[in-house]
This record gives structure tokens, C-alpha cells and sequence, in this order.
């Protein structure tokens, strides 16, 4: 079984990183012609400004008095410069937002899947183009140009990382740092003849990456005042700076500034999906070689932000982030028509660099060319372009190499993606075979409808084995005289073995069809619809939540529906109750959006109050109770009370800005630490054991809780302990002998394994039971296919200071408690109900299969970047559930069997 498990984990881990090499490939291009303008720039130095995390609506609109809360830019968009939207895209996070202002690109989500590493993705931008740059702000994402530029020419100036602290005083001084440091650099540049004469030079940028709002945005919410105010505070640094560059330069007119932002931030204070308030940035320029504000009378636009602005008379251009906006430029015609010239052919070269590259990797005749821009077309258009700019019939020129560009990224596109189709099919392939050779396991070594079959493996006939080594043969030679990677060696020769076992079970599939066709055909397509039904309320739960309510609602009525409403009706009640009671909380709101301290306090206390309760009981049950128990019991008890105490003293701390305090840091620490620990010295009994694992890593998940969530683990652990009692009333319902009480099981008793009993049709439903509650578990609070529903606030009983990988690592355990609790009463109801681990894990197994086979058909990149993301995160999620799971059950057996002796054999003495 260790054996099956392992191969079945490396299977698994395959079909995951097929998803990466199929949809998250680098879509770069290296190689290229560098192609310039022949006209000079009008600028000779750019000055950028970057306010992470800003929303359009929040700089843009009016206070509450009427009055602009940046009235610097507000007079910039008036007097002496053009504005607009940026419309950034999915994932709206720093590293792609930044890359693609500064790198004129969206960058690939390989590259954000490999975090804050430095350029993890080789590409040129703006910096590295630059003659000199001089950058000040985050260490985060200074670096990631810093490091990555050609050449001695970039100086990054930063702030230790320590002082990124959601839970400062005042996080302004973020920004006041960059604008001082800034202020200094120059007024030391007039006594620094070879400082002053390089700021002089052409091709200069000043990079000012402004981190105080985004990080005000998550600590107190964009809707707050300290993220309001915070815009002051940049917008009057903004107006010193500009003011000394113009004082520094002689006022020359040679200066270019831009004033945008990297994303924006839901009302939540979090971003990384698609909502507008996300995707939405201001954008404002002025300067050397831009657009004086233009009056209109009339704009078309969809949305009514112009007038909620008061900006409907001031001509707005929106722009998209990595797109160069011609309609900003105030120079000549012959001036961007010879830009967007020099831009079509850029982007022209990267498609033929492509194709070229992706016809030298495939045989003759399997390459099938990109038809909509072919050789003689390519020159047609570059031709006509070029007489058109010799015409002067500019606008003309402009559309044209409008359309080449169009049809130069479709090519890139169609290159990019040229293996998918291939590719897709193989994987498919290796996910059928394995979902197929789990199922045969099952039916062979499980059940009862190959009785008449040995249960021994045959040993394959010759003609079989050479026929797939032959196979695999053919593949590999077909795919090394293409010369491909070698991640497609794996997912195209996985297939051969893999259907190679399933064909060695003909016999067993013989059988089966056999066993099947003795079953009227209108119970059979019953059993089917029921099945798929099931497949698809869990698959539309990742779209809808409610889903999962409706699920928990049909829970409710199967006591009526098998009868043990009249077996076991106290049982019955108290599994109605809790299953109603759980499918409140996916009608709730996303987790995060509205905190409410109370509610965790609320928790904790109805955790206290059922821990006495299960204590007193303990004792009046029990005979004899070890005082090592009781003290236990009691240690858990003071773990929730002080996770409790913890969580209100750290929520009125940050309230009064006064940090996270060092001792609720520890506590939180210990308390985490604790919980893996603690239930390992329980007695391994069923009840106890299982109590005492929801105590301890209750007192954990309270610590990382803002609102409601806390009460989730709580009703869903009593909904697992109903479902063992129920489980057990079932089998006995069927005729099952097994009438030990569930209070008197034990974890580690050693089940002969002439007990386990065959397969039954109702443990398929077992099955099923476990991977919804697993679902209910992930998006019972949240749904957490979308960035965006992640709160950092939930981990700052622990940590303020920014640190993705450790907030990261805590927002995960978070998800992940509620599942092991799951796991862990799935191994109460393996032993109750006399049934083989491993039988009931494979059907487990396989029933996610094929929700993820479903997830992978409906992975696809076209419409929105929102909808594109969606689908690829959902196929991620459903196969990481998958493998998560195989090393959860493993968790959850050492939790659950596994006993500690701190003092050697614990001495018994009555109470």
C-alpha cells in the first residue's frame, strides 16, 4: 500500500506541473534586433512615481466637504497635464504590476509563481534601457531591477525591510523616507561634480516607489483615514520633489513625470484577482513631450466616475498597463508615426524569432505556419507603412502598424501555444489510465463483484508487454528528433505504464462488465445520475458557494431518506441540527470583509463552555482519570483562553497603533507550537483523542481569526463527530455485527484483517461524504480561488512586519486546520465501520480525479484575465487538494494513533 501511495503521490505531482509546462510557460522572447526610433526623444530624464496599492476612485474623488485630497495632482490634470485609468491585469500584485509599467509587459505567471526571487524570468525594461537610474523605496521591488540590470548604471536606494510593519505607528514615514532620501541625494549631487554632471546626462529615470498606502490599505482598509491621508502626505511630497527637480534642472523643460499606481486594493484591504477596484489605477502625466489638459464638453465612457469626480470637462484617456499611449504624446505626427513604426517592428521581430525557433523544434511536415501573417504580408504592410510616413499620411501609418501589432501578438500567441493541444491530450490520457487502474484496484482486491476471479495478478502475455514497450519506444524517438523538453518526455511515456496496468486487468474488467449487466438497466443509469449529480454540486461549488449550502440542506434529510430517523432519532436531531447550522456559513460573507473581533471571543467561549462539559462527563464516565489527563485537559482549556486574550489585546493595540506587543507574539508562538504536540499526550480512546484535537488546534485557529470564521471549525467538528455515530447506525442498519460503543473505541486497536469487510454501494457515498465535507472545508468561509480572500490582518497576532513567505505559510495552516479535523474523524469512520483505509481512500481519490480531469477541461485562455485565472486556480486547487490530501491522511493517522509518555508509564490515581 506505502508502494501504491508513493507512485500515486508522483503521478499526482505530474498531472499538477503538467498545468505549469501546458499554461504557465515564460511567453518571452530573446534574441531580437534592437529597433529605435530615429527621431530624438523629447525629454532627456523621466521621473516615476509609483503610489503602490492606490485606487483610481480614492485620488480622483472628492471628500466628504468637496474638497480634492490631492490637490497637487488636481492641478496637474487642470493646468498642465493629461490623466486617465490604467487598467492593470490579473494577478494584481507588485512584481507583474511593476514589470509591466516599467517592463512594457505582462509578465507571465511562472514568474509570480516563483514570488519575490529577482527577476526569476529574464526580460529588459526601461531601467535597464536607461543611461542612469536612481531608484528609492521598497527593498522588494528595487531589487528586482536593481539585480537584474546590465551593467553598473542602476543605484537602488531602500529601507530595511522591518519597517514594512502593518502594525506601526504611523507607516507614512515609508513614504517620507523616499521623498527626504530623495531631497538629500540631490542637495549632495551640487557638491559632487561627478554625481552632478551624470544627472545631467540624457536617458535619466528616478524611480520613487511609495509603499505607505498599500501598506495602510492593509492594515486599516482603503476606505480608512490613515489610507486617505496617507494620499496627502504623497501628494504634497510629490509637489516638494517636482519643485526641486524644476529648481535643480533650471526649469529646461527636458523633464518628463508620471504618476501612477501598480494595483489597487478591494474595500477589504487585499488584491490580487480582477474587481475594478483592483484593476482600476489613476494615471497621471505632464511634462516635456506630454499633452496639455485638453477642455471637452462630452466623453463616452461606460462608468460615472467623471461626474462623481468632477472631472467630466478634463479630457480623460485611459491607457493599459504595458501599452505605450500614443493619444498622451504632444509631439509631431511624424514623431509617433515613426514610434509606432519602430514599436510594430519590435513586436514584429519577437514573432519571427518564434516561429523560427518553433519550425527548427518540429518536423517539416507537422509545422503548420501561422497563416493570417505570412512573409509576403509582413513586408506588404512594412512597405505601406513606410510610404505612408514618406506621404505624410500619418494617421494612416499609425493604423497600420496598428494591425501589424495586432497580428504579430496573435502569431506570438499561436506559437506560445502551439504543443497545448498535444500536450493536453497526453495528460488526459495519463489522468483517465490512472483514475481507471485505482478503480480496478478496487474492484479486484475490494469487492465482491470479482468473486469468481483469482485475486492474484496474471502474469502479462509477451504480446502485451512488447507492444507497449514498443509504444514507448516510438514515443520517445518521436520526441527526441523534435528535440523537446524533457518535462514532455514525462507527461507523454506516463500514459504507456500506466494504461499498460490497466490492460493487464482484463479479466477483472471482463468481470466486472459481466457483474454490471446483471443489475436492471434503470437502477444502473439511477446509480449514474446520482453519481454525476454529486460530481457536479462539488464541481459548482468552486463557482458558487451556495452549492455547498444546498449539499448540507440534502444532508440534513437523509436520516428520513434510509430510516434511521426511527433507529437512532437523538443521533438524527443532533446530525439535522449541525448540518442546517454548517450551511449558514457559506451563505456568509467572504472572510476578511467584515472583521468582528466579538465573534472570536464569542468562539472561544462556546469552546470553553463545551470543554467543561466534556470534562464533567469525562469524569463521572470514567472509573479511574489519570491526573496527567486532567491536567492536560486543563492546559488546552488555558490555550483558549489565553488565544482568547491574545486576540483582543493585539486588536486594540494595533487600533491605538501601538504595534504588536512582544508577549502576545510569544504566547501566539507557543500556542501554534503547542497545538501539534498536545493532542499527541491524549489518550488515544476515539472521543478524547478527537476532543482533544479540536481543543489544541482550536486555541491555534482563534489566533489566526477576524471574524465568524472562528465558529466554522467548531460546528464542523460536531457535524464529524455526529457523522461517526451516524456511520456506525448505518452499518448496523445493514446488517453489519458490530455493536461496540463508539465512547469505547480505540485508535490503536489492532484490527485482523479478516475483519475488513467488503465493498458496499453505500461506502461509495462514504466517499463522497468526505471529499464534500473537504470542499465545505476550503471554501466554507471563503472562497479562496480568488487572491483577493486573503486577510492579512488574520495573521497578526503572530507577525506585523511584511514577510510574504511566513504570512503565507500561516494563511495556509489556516485553511488547512478545518481539513485535517476532517481527516481525522475520516479515521474514526474507517474504524467503525470495519472498512480497509485504503479501499475507501481510493475511492476518495478517485472521485477527485475526476472532479480535476473536469477542472482541467474547463481550464482555458481566452475572455477576461479574471475568468482565465479562475479556471487555472481552480484546476490548482482541486489537484493540490488531491495531493495534500494523501499527506494529510498521513497526519491525521500519527494524530490520531500516535501516544507521547513525557514520564515514562503514566501512573493512574483516582479522583
Amino acid at each position: 500500500m506505502l508502494l501504491f501511495f508513493i507512485l500515486g503521490l508522483l503521478v499526482h505531482f505530474v498531472f499538477f506541473g503538467s498545468i505549469f509546462d501546458i499554461y504557465f510557460t515564460s511567453p518571452l522572447v530573446h534574441g531580437m534586433t534592437p529597433q529605435l526610433t530615429p527621431l530624438p526623444p523629447p525629454a532627456k530624464r523621466l521621473v516615476l512615481f509609483v503610489a503602490d496599492g492606490l485606487r483610481a476612485d480614492t485620488l480622483y474623488e472628492l471628500d466628504e466637504n468637496g474638497n480634492t485630497r490631492a490637490p497637487f495632482i488636481r492641478n496637474i490634470i487642470m493646468h498642465e497635464g493629461s490623466w486617465g485609468i490604467s487598467h492593470t491585469r490579473v494577478p494584481t500584485e507588485s512584481r507583474p504590476g511593476h514589470v509591466a509599467l516599467i517592463a512594457g509587459f505582462y509578465e507571465d505567471v511562472s514568474a509570480v509563481a516563483k514570488g519575490w526571487k529577482e527577476n526569476p524570468v529574464g526580460f529588459d525594461s526601461l531601467i535597464n534601457e536607461s543611461r542612469y537610474t536612481w531608484s528609492w523605496g521598497s527593498p522588494d521591488i528595487l531589487t528586482m531591477f536593481a539585480k537584474g540590470a546590465s551593467g553598473d548604471h542602476v543605484y537602488a536606494y531602500s529601507y530595511d525591510a522591518d519597517n514594512e510593519d502593518f502594525g506601526a505607528q504611523d507607516v507614512t514615514k515609508l513614504d517620507t523616507w523616499v521623498f527626504d532620501n530623495m531631497k538629500e541625494f540631490f542637495h549632495a549631487a551640487r557638491n559632487n561634480q561627478s554625481l552632478f554632471s551624470k544627472l545631467n546626462e540624457e536617458k535619466i529615470v528616478f524611480f520613487l516607489h511609495l509603499l505607505g498606502i498599500d501598506t495602510n490599505g492593509h492594515a486599516h482598509r482603503p476606505t480608512s483615514r490613515e489610507y486617505k491621508d496617507n494620499i496627502k502626505v504623497v501628494d504634497e511630497g510629490m509637489k516638494e520633489i517636482v519643485s526641486m527637480l524644476e529648481d535643480f534642472y533650471g526649469n529646461d523643460g527636458k523633464t518628463a513625470f508620471i504618476f501612477t499606481s501598480d494595483h489597487g486594493m478591494t474595500d477589504w484591504g487585499f488584491h490580487g484577482a480582477g474587481h475594478p477596484s483592483e484593476t482600476l489605477t489613476p494615471f497621471v502625466t505632464w511634462g516635456a513631450g506630454i499633452k496639455y489638459p485638453q477642455r471637452v464638453s462630452a466623453q463616452k465612457f461606460d462608468d460615472a466616475f467623471l461626474k462623481e469626480w468632477k472631472l467630466e470637462n478634463w479630457k480623460r484617456q485611459d491607457i493599459h498597463q504595458g501599452i505605450l499611449p500614443v493619444d498622451y504624446l504632444n509631439n509631431t505626427d511624424l514623431f509617433k508615426a515613426e514610434s509606432m513604426f519602430t514599436n510594430a517592428v519590435q513586436i514584429l521581430e519577437q514573432f519571427k524569432v518564434k516561429m523560427t525557433q518553433k519550425k527548427e523544434a518540429i518536423l517539416p511536415f507537422f509545422f503548420t505556419p501561422f497563416k493570417l501573417l505570412s512573409e509576403s504580408k509582413q513586408l506588404n504592410i512594412l512597405r505601406k507603412a513606410r510610404s505612408y510616413i514618406k506621404q505624410r499620411k500619418y494617421d494612416e501609418a499609425v493604423s497600420l502598424c496598428k494591425e501589424l501589432i495586432q497580428l504579430a501578438l496573435k502569431g506570438l500567441s499561436y506559437y506560445h501555444t502551439y504543443d497545448r493541444f498535444f500536450l493536453g491530450i497526453n495528460v488526459v490520457l495519463g489522468f483517465v489510465g490512472w483514475t481507471s487502474y485505482a478503480s480496478l484496484l478496487i474492484i479486484r482486491s475490494h469487492s465482491s463483484f470479482t468473486r469468481g476471479v483469482s485475486k492474484e495478478v496474471k502474469k502479462p502475455s509477451h504480446l502485451l508487454s512488447c507492444s507497449f514497450i514498443a509504444v514507448g519506444v516510438l514515443v520517445a524517438f518521436f520526441l527526441l528528433i523534435q528535440d523537446c523538453p524533457w518535462t514532455y518526455y514525462i507527461y507523454c511515456l506516463l500514459p504507456v505504464p500506466i494504461w499498460y496496468a490497466v490492460l493487464r486487468e482484463f479479466q477483472v474488467i471482463q468481470d466486472f462488465v459481466i457483474s454490471l449487466l446483471t443489475f436492471p438497466p434503470s437502477q444502473l443509469a439511477g446509480y449514474l445520475f446520482i453519481f454525476t449529480l454529486g460530481i457536479e454540486v462539488l464541481v459548482l461549488s468552486f463557482f458558487y458557494r451556495y452549492m455547498l449550502t444546498a449539499g448540507l440542506i440534502a444532508f440534513a434529510c437523509w436520516p428520513f431518506i434510509t430510516q434511521l430517523w426511527i433507529r437512532a432519532k437523538s443521533i438524527s436531531l443532533s446530525w439535522i441540527f449541525f448540518s442546517l447550522l454548517l450551511a449558514v456559513f457559506p451563505l456568509m460573507p467572504v472572510v476578511g470583509r467584515k472583521p468582528d473581533i466579538f465573534l472570536v471571543i464569542g468562539a472561544g467561549s462556546l469552546v470553553l463552555l463545551l470543554s467543561l462539559c466534556v470534562l464533567t462527563s469525562l469524569i463521572k464516565r470514567k472509573d479511574r482519570f489519570i491526573n496527567e489527563e486532567l491536567l492536560l485537559h486543563l492546559f488546552q482549556m488555558l490555550s483558549i483562553a489565553l488565544s482568547m486574550y491574545v486576540v483582543y489585546s493585539t486588536h486594540h493595540s494595533l487600533l491605538k497603533k501601538q504595534g504588536l506587543p512582544f508577549l502576545n507574539q510569544i504566547i501566539s508562538w507557543i500556542i501554534l507550537a503547542s497545538s501539534f504536540v498536545l493532542p499527541l499526550l491524549s489518550p488515544t480512546s476515539l472521543f478524547e483523542r478527537l476532543f482533544s484535537i479540536l481543543l489544541s488546534w482550536m486555541s491555534a485557529y482563534l489566533l489566526l481569526s477576524t471574524g465568524y470564521e472562528a465558529l466554522f471549525p467548531l460546528v464542523l467538528s460536531c457535524l464529524m463527530f455526529v457523522w461517526i455515530q451516524m456511520e456506525q447506525e448505518t452499518l448496523q442498519q445493514s446488517g453489519v455485527s458490530y455493536r461496540q460503543k463508539v465512547t469505547s473505541l480505540q485508535f490503536t486497536c489492532n484490527l485482523d484483517i479478516t475483519q475488513f469487510r467488503h465493498l458496499y454501494l453505500d461506502d461509495i457515498r462514504r466517499a463522497f461524504f468526505l471529499v464534500f465535507f473537504l470542499v465545505t472545508a476550503f471554501f466554507g468561509t471563503g472562497n479562496i480561488a480568488s487572491v483577493n480572500s486573503f486577510d492579512l490582518a488574520s495573521v497578526y497576532c503572530f507577525l506585523t512586519v511584511f514577510s510574504p513567505y511566513m504570512m503565507g505559510a500561516l494563511m495556509m495552516w489556516k485553511i488547512l486546520i478545518p481539513f485535517v479535523l476532517v481527516m481525522c474523524a475520516f479515521e474514526a469512520v474507517q474504524l467503525t465501520t470495519q472498512l480497509s483505509s485504503k479501499s475507501l481512500f481510493l475511492m476518495v481519490l478517485i472521485i477527485s480525479d475526476i472532479m480535476a480531469l473536469h477542472f482541467f477541461f474547463l481550464v482555458k485562455d481566452y475572455g477576461s484575465w479574471l475568468e482565465i485565472g479562475t479556471s487555472i486556480s481552480h484546476y490548482v486547487i482541486v489537484m493540490s487538494m488531491t495531493i495534500v490530501l494523501m499527506l494529510l491522511n498521513g497526519l491525521a493517522h500519527l494524530l490520531t494513533t500516535k501516544k507521547l509518555e513525557l514520564y515514562g508509564k503514566s501512573k493512574s490515581h483516582l479522583i
